[in-house]
Order: C-alpha cells, then structure tokens, then sequence
C-alpha cells in the first residue's frame, strides 16, 4: 500500500499534477470548511522521456456540452465496441479504426500508466481554407501570393541579417548633460505587434525587446527625459503620484491582449542600472507566457548565460518551447472551475463545469497559453458544488481531464491529455482520511500564488490578513489543541510545515515592497507565478547547506542559529546562490591555508561549495545572481535578511544563547510568530 507523500510523488512525475487535498470533501458546505480549497498546480509540458507522441488524432465523446477524450477512467465494452465517457456518461461507438482492440489488445489511451498522453495533429489536405483560384469555376491562373515584405525565412536572408547584426552601433545622436536618452519604446513594441499581427496571425511568434533603459517619449512613457525626475518608486504610487504610470500600463495591457490574441510571446530583456518600466510593462510578459530578464548590463556573463538557455534543445534537437498552446479543463458533475492564476488570459468558454466563483482568471474552462517550456506552471482553483443533502456513493470518484493543444517546435500541432481522479469522502465521518491526504508543500504554493495574485490589486497590510485569518483558521480546523490551553496545540505530520511556509512567504520579496522596486517586485511576482513547485517552494524558503569537517555536506535550518564560525553556508534563493564562509572560515582562507600541502583536506572544503554551486547555475533559467561572502562582509546581508531571526540583538545575551549569529532586527523570530498563531488557534473568542 503507497502511502500519500508516495502517492503524491508518482502522481507529479507521472502527470505533473500536484492537488491541495487528494481525498475531496463531498459537499459544498464541508469544501469551504478547509479552508484552503480544493485547487491544482499543473505543468502542461512536464518533462517525460517515457512519454512517445502517439501519430493518431484523440478519440472525443460525442455529447457536444462534453467532448472529453478517451481516458483510462472510461468504461469500455470490448464486444459490443462502445465506450462510456467518465464524465457525462454518454456510451460512444468506437471508430472501425479500433475492430481490433479487447482486454488483451489495449489502445494506449486506456493504459493506466498513460493518464497522460500527447497526440499528434494531422494536418489533413482539404481542411484549409480554399484560395479564390479554387472557388470561382473556370480556366484561372491561380494568384501568386504577393511575396511578405518585412518577414522572411532566416535561410533566405542569412548573409543579410548577419550583415545587420553585424553594422548595428550604439545610437550617435548625443545625449545632453541632464538629460535621459529619449526611447519610444511603446511604439517599436507596437510596430512588432502589428506586423505579426498581419503577417502571421493565430501562429506560433515571439517578440524579443532588449530594452537598456526606460521609455521616455511617445504612448507607453514611463519617466520624462529629465534626469532630475526620478522614476516612480513604491511610495509614489501608493501616494497616487506617477503620473505616467496609468497611461503607460494600459498602452501596454492592449499590446499584450492584441499579442496574445494571435498567439503571439513577448519576451523582455531588460538591462540597466536603474528601473526600465517592468511594473508597467509585465503584463506583455504575463499575458503571453512570456520570459522576464532582469540584469544589471547585456555585457555581463549573468545576461548572456541566461540568453542563451533560451534556446536550450532537447535530446531529440527541438527547442525546448511550445506556441499558441491552449489549456481546457474538463469535471465531474459535483466539482466545478473557479479559475486559473499563471502566464494565460481567458478564452471566454462557458460551459457546464464553470463555476460562479471568479478566482483568479475565471468565468472559462479554457485558456491561452502563448508560450510554454517545460517549467510553466499554472494554478488552477476548483469548486465542489454537490450540495450537502446530496451525498456521494462510497467509493465514489471525481475527474478532471487537462486538454492541452499547443505548437511544437518543430512545427507539429500536438494534444497532451491528462486524466486524473480522487476519492471523496465524508468529511464529517472521515475528517482524518482527509486531513491525512493534505499535501501543505501544494497548500503552501496554492495559497501564496492567491496571496500574490490579491496583492496585484490590493493593500499589502490587508492581503498578509487575509493570508494570516486563513492560517489561523486552518490551524483552529486540523489543530489537536485544549480551548485556552496553547501549550496543548499539536499540528498533525501533514500539517506541521504550513505554518512554517506561510511565516516566509510573509518575509518574502512577493509580498514585502520594502527595500525593491516596483520592477524588482514585478521581476519576482513574474518568475514565482510561472514556475513549477519546487522551484516555488525555493522562492519562499530558501534552501540552506552546511559544510564543514564534522561531516558531509547537510541541509540546516533556515535560521540565524545555523550560522558558525567554522561552516561554510550555501544559499539558494532562486534568484540567488550565495557562498557564506563562517569568521573563523573566513581567517583560515585569509592566511592562505588552502594553499598548504599540509592543509589539503580545508581546500576540499572550500571547494564543495563552489562546485555544487555551479550545478544549480548551470541548470536554472533565468541564471541566479552568484554572491561569494563572508562573516562580516557587505553582501553577507543577503543571507541575514532570509534566515529566520532567532536571535537577535535584544536576545543575544539571554541564557544558553551562545551559538550562532545574532541578526540585528525587529523582525519577529519563526518561535513567536508559532507562539502567536497557538494562542490565537486555541482561543475561544476566535
């Protein structure tokens, strides 16, 4: 018997498929009761080697308010040839193209194992819309396309281009003392929309601006040519006083909307030692699935190193990027769509299974998605609707069926389907089989995307309330506690990291503005909404390693108590990987230690750190900032600002305190933000 982390584990590498809840409460009233609610982080183009593209078109039910596709959840009558639609439960006669199929002689797409499977679309002659030559009758020349002016194929222009890039300079026109370069960098971007608007619509295209600095002239200005106006920053929008922002924010929102119309990705590079107008432009980027850069100049190795990986192939050639992709989902009868949070915009497809509740991008069960890599990943928001007088039979099952169409980069149109089901229960009888299917790394990313998504929009002391009464909440629901008594609170396995998760993700770049930028914010609310689990649980979290001569390498706890004089601390943020050498390290590798023979074994330690760094640097997009520090060093705040302040300089001299660094704050430590939630959890005015 698989146990649920085991389960979840095979479910993700299978499907790439992580659930808040996998046993569902039965009722609407009881959904509601859990507070975080039943919702999915799904990556449309996991990676799976083990995965063939069947050369077939998908097998549809024929009930048109359905269309769900042949799955191994469907019942099959081998003899008679029919099979039953899991989720409307139409019986649908199998095409002659299956007389040879029965128990034995299965088609992949009822194999369980294949839950997921990708078709690929056969251009068929004839489906494409006839020329005029064609519909008028009689002996007619055909017309010969008139040849595209502006857009050609790299190999019958490859001498010219390399030509251009060749003779390109930087712009001569002088800059006068004062004064910012002037950039219309809203209308080149529209000129791009256009053109591939009219030359290539509804296919797969990509829009790349490398942009050096802010747009100070024309539609989409963020900051004027003077340099004594400094460009807007958090304190002057929350006072309602960038006075271009709001202009410049909907030139942009109609560039991404036409773009992502067509299918079409806007990348953004941007380069500059100041703000360059990210906060106004992100939702080119959001909308579309496209990529967000940010680097201090297109000369560093930081920004070629990450240019490059955008192109990074796989094992079969092709690039690793898809085009013009579109997500359906289909339910069960009992559970319906609030909505989807991630790189997409609405298609406005009503059905059946959309529920009344908006969150995020809702009121559809399908959406856009311009561009996808293997990463990409979206929330989606679920609503049980079966009401509470209604129960579900036991051993009952709901479905959801991810349809997603997209452009290969090979050209190819492909369909990846994929089936997934989860019990339900009665969560007034069987409330420990549900709590026991919680899976608080999913909970933890489901909740914050929301938290992220409300903070777009909202006050940021409001959305860490609102994040706070959930918790609490939560903790009140699943807690084992005593009324008035917190010292008896107890958080079963399955619950005991949430709290932990929430208490970062409060201290995180995503929610806190203080000391960023409006783009730097943009820049990390961008990469957190797109990427897969892991590398979300990353952002939050960050992830630290010890090194020393006690041992191997291990993970440490994220807190100020971790840091020693004689550990080397690798940190791993996402958007940075930083190398701390503890003092006592730091004066060996100041002496010149590592240069003895004698001391070999302390080069070996300051060099694990190093060589494990460059495996993350090597495999992430966009490549992490690298930071090598030590005790008492400038960048040494970068790790101070992330641990977990458990001591700090009003504790420092407290009995029993004497290990590890004290972090000069008035942060509260992970222990009383614990100590707070207890007592709140078990109050019985709450």
């Amino acid at each position: 018997m698989t146990t649920f982390p085991e389960f979840i584990q095979q479910n993700e590498d299978r499907d790439g498929v992580r659930f808040s809840w996998n046993v569902w409460p039965s009722s609407r009233l009881e959904a509601t009761r859990m507070v975080v609610p039943v919702a999915s982080l799904f990556t449309p183009l996991k990676e799976r080697p083990d995965l063939p593209p069947i050369q077939y078109e998908p097998l549809l039910c024929s009930r048109a308010t359905c269309r769900a596709v042949l799955n191994p959840l469907c019942q099959v009558d081998y003899r008679a040839k029919l099979w039953a639609c899991n989720f409307c439960y139409q019986r649908n006669q199998f095409p002659p193209t299956y007389a040879g199929i029965s128990e034995v002689n299965q088609p992949a797409e009822l194999l369980p194992q294949f839950s997921t499977i990708e078709y690929v679309v056969q251009e068929m002659l004839g489906l494409s819309k006839p020329t005029a030559a064609q519909a008028n009758r009689g002996p007619q020349q055909p017309q010969v396309p008139p040849s595209n002016r502006f857009l050609q194929p790299v190999q019958k222009i490859d001498m010219n281009l390399t030509d251009l890039l060749g003779e390109l300079q930087r712009d001569p026109w002088p800059v006068t003392q004062g004064k910012r370069p002037l950039r219309s960098l809203g209308v080149a971007l529209s000129i791009a929309v256009g053109l591939l608007e009219c030359t290539f619509p509804n296919t797969g295209a990509r829009i790349m601006t490398f942009i050096g600095g802010p747009a100070t002239q024309g539609p989409g200005m963020v900051v004027g040519d003077e340099l004594k106006t400094p460009i807007r920053s958090w304190h002057d929008i929350e006072k309602d006083n960038a006075k271009f922002m709001k202009k410049a924010t909907k030139h942009y929102e109609a560039l991404a909307n036409r773009a992502a119309a067509n299918g079409h990705i806007i990348d953004i590079y941007a380069c500059a030692l100041d703000q360059t107008g990210l906060a106004e432009m992100k939702c080119c980027t959001n909308y579309t699935g496209g990529y967000m850069v940010m680097a201090d100049s297109f000369n560093t190795s930081l920004f070629k190193q990450t240019f490059q990986r955008v192109f990074t192939k796989d094992v079969q050639g092709a690039f690793k990027m898809a085009f013009a992709g579109t997500l359906e989902i289909k339910t069960s009868r009992e559970i319906k769509i609030s909505g989807a949070i991630g790189p997409c915009i609405s298609l406005n497809a009503k059905g059946p299974c959309v529920s009344e509740n908006e969150i995020g991008t809702g009121g559809t069960c399908q959406w856009k998605i311009c561009g996808l890599d293997p990463n990409t990943t979206l929330a989606i928001y679920f609503e049980v609707v079966n009401q509470h007088n209604a129960p579900i039979p036991q051993g009952g099952r709901g479905a959801i069926q991810y349809v997603t169409q997209y452009q290969h980069s090979s050209g190819q149109r492909r369909i990846r389907v994929t089936t997934i089901a989860r019990n339900w229960a009665d969560a007034q009888t069987q409330i420990q089989n549900i709590a026991a299917s919680f899976d608080q790394e999913a909970s933890a990313i489901l909740m914050a995307r929301l938290a992220v998504y409300r903070a777009e929009s909202e006050e940021g002391p409001d959305v860490l309330r609102w994040l706070d009464r959930q918790l609490i909440r939560l903790c009140q629901k699943f807690g084992d506690y005593h009324k008035d008594d917190p010292n008896s609170f107890r958080f079963s396995e399955t619950f005991s990291l949430y709290p932990q998760f929430m208490f970062h993700l409060r201290r995180s770049p995503f929610l806190q503005v203080f000391n960023n930028s409006p783009d730097e914010s943009s820049y990390y609310r961008h990469h957190f909404m797109r990427q897969d689990l892991t590398q979300s649980l990353i952002m939050i979290q960050p992830i630290l390693y010890a090194y020393s001569f006690n041992g191997p390498p291990e993970p440490v706890l994220l807190d100020s108590s971790s840091i020693l004089p004689d550990r080397i601390l690798l940190m791993d943020t996402f958007f940075q990987i930083l190398i701390y050498h503890g003092e006592t390290v730091a004066q060996w590798r100041k002496a010149g230690y590592q240069d003895m023979p004698e001391y070999e074994n302390f080069r070996h330690l300051l060099q694990a750190p190093v060589d494990d760094a460059q495996e993350i640097l090597h495999s992430r997009f966009p490549m992490p900032r690298y930071i090598d520090t030590e005790h008492g060093g400038s960048q040494a705040r970068f790790l101070l600002s992330k641990v977990n302040p458990s001591q700090t300089h009003n504790n420092m001299y407290a009995w029993g305190q004497e290990s590890g660094a004290p972090i000069l704050t008035d942060d509260v430590s992970l222990q009383v933000f614990m100590d707070h939630l207890k007592k709140l959890a078990v109050s019985s005015a709450a």
